[in-house]
C-alpha cells in the first residue's frame, strides 16, 4: 500500500489530487492547472468576441467570473479533460450511450480507471496491478475495493448524485502498478475520512493529557505523604536522642546485640522502660514520682505497654513539630 501514490486533501485542490492519484505521480500543480484554466478562459473570450466586442452577450461574459477555476482551487471538468489530453487520455460519461460506457456498466472491472465528481469534489478510482483502489483525497490513504464491490460502489456513487467518467487511453506506467501485479495488497483496516481521524486524534490527545495530569497529581500526593512521614519519623527519633539520659532509638538499633556505641553492655529491658518513662514524664511536664505532683498522678509503669509509650512519644514529637 505504501507504493501507491496518494495525496491528502489540501484546501479545494481536489482536482489536482484526483489527477495525480490517477496518473500515480506529482504530475500537476495548482499553477499548471490554473494556466490551463486561463487558456480555456481566453479561448471562450475569443469565441464570444466573434459576436462583437460591444454586444450585450460579450459584455455580460466579461462581467461573469471564470467557470473553469476560482481562488479556492476549484477546477472544472474542462480543465481536467484538457490536462488529461496531454497524456493522450479522454473522458467518457458513465451514463452515456457510448459503446464504451455501455460495456463499462455491464462489467466495470474490465476498465482501467474512473473519475468521480460531486459538488466540486473530484476523486479517482483506479486499477493497480489486478486490484481496484479508491484514491479519494478525503481519505487517510488508498482504499482497497474488491472486484465484486466495484459495481456496487459505482452504483452507490450515482445514487448519491456523483457524475462518473470512464478513463479512455493508456495510463502511464507506475511503480505501484508493477509491484501490485507481483504482490497483491492486503488491507485489514480500511482508511477513514481525514476529519474523522483528526477528531479521534484530538480526543485521544485530551485523554492522554488528563491521564498524565492524574498521574502527576497522584505522584505529588504520594511524595507529600512520604515527606510528612519522614518528617514525623525524624522528629520522633530525635526525641529519643535529645537527652543524654535517654539513649534509645536509632543509636541502639544500629548496634550489635550485647554492646552499645561506647562498647559498654546494652541496658536491660527494665532500664529501658525506666528511661522511656523518664523521657515521657519530662516531655509531658509530668513528675516521674508520685510525690512531685498531686493533681495529675503519672501512669503506672505496669499500665503502659512499650507500644503505648512509643505512640505517645510519636504524638508528642508531632505536636512539637507543628508548634515549631
Amino acid at each position: 500500500m505504501d507504493a501507491i501514490f496518494h495525496e491528502k486533501q489540501e484546501g479545494s485542490l481536489c482536482a489536482q489530487h484526483c489527477l495525480n492519484g490517477l496518473l500515480q505521480g506529482q504530475y500537476f500543480s495548482p499553477v499548471d492547472l490554473a494556466q490551463i484554466a486561463q487558456s480555456l478562459d481566453e479561448k471562450e473570450r475569443s469565441f464570444m468576441a466573434e459576436g462583437g466586442l460591444h454586444s450585450v452577450e460579450y459584455q455580460q461574459f466579461l462581467e461573469q467570473p471564470s467557470t473553469n477555476f476560482d481562488d479556492s482551487g476549484f477546477f472544472s471538468i474542462q480543465v481536467i479533460q484538457e490536462a488529461l489530453s496531454v497524456w493522450g487520455l479522454d473522458l467518457v460519461p458513465y451514463n452515456s450511450q457510448d459503446g464504451i460506457a455501455i460495456q463499462a456498466r455491464r462489467e466495470p472491472i474490465h476498465e482501467q480507471a474512473y473519475i468521480c465528481n460531486f459538488k466540486q469534489h473530484w476523486f479517482s478510482v483506479r486499477k493497480l496491478g489486478h486490484q481496484w483502489f479508491n484514491l479519494n483525497s478525503l481519505l487517510t490513504g488508498p482504499e482497497l475495493i474488491s472486484d465484486t464491490y466495484l459495481s456496487l460502489f459505482l452504483t452507490q456513487l450515482q445514487q448519491e448524485g456523483y457524475a462518473i467518467y470512464i478513463i479512455v487511453g493508456k495510463l502511464p506506467n507506475s511503480e505501484a502498478d508493477q509491484l501490485l501485479k507481483m504482490i497483491p495488497a492486503v488491507q485489514p483496516i480500511k482508511p477513514t475520512l481525514i476529519n474523522e481521524a483528526a477528531e479521534t486524534s484530538d480526543q485521544s490527545g485530551d485523554g492522554d493529557m488528563e491521564l498524565q495530569r492524574a498521574i502527576e497529581e497522584s505522584r505529588r500526593l504520594v511524595e507529600n505523604d512520604d515527606t510528612m512521614l519522614q518528617k514525623a519519623l525524624k522528629m520522633s527519633m530525635s526525641g529519643y536522642i535529645v537527652d543524654d539520659e535517654v539513649s534509645v532509638g536509632p543509636r541502639l538499633l544500629s548496634e550489635q546485640p550485647g554492646t552499645s556505641t561506647a562498647g559498654a553492655p546494652n541496658p536491660t529491658q527494665e532500664e529501658l522502660r525506666q528511661k522511656r518513662l523518664a523521657f515521657l514524664s519530662k516531655v509531658d511536664n509530668t513528675p516521674s514520682t508520685p510525690n512531685q505532683s498531686e493533681s495529675t498522678p503519672p501512669a503506672k509503669e505496669d499500665e503502659l505497654s512499650e507500644e503505648d509509650m512509643l505512640k505517645r512519644a510519636m504524638e508528642m514529637s508531632m505536636q512539637q513539630g507543628e508548634q515549631a
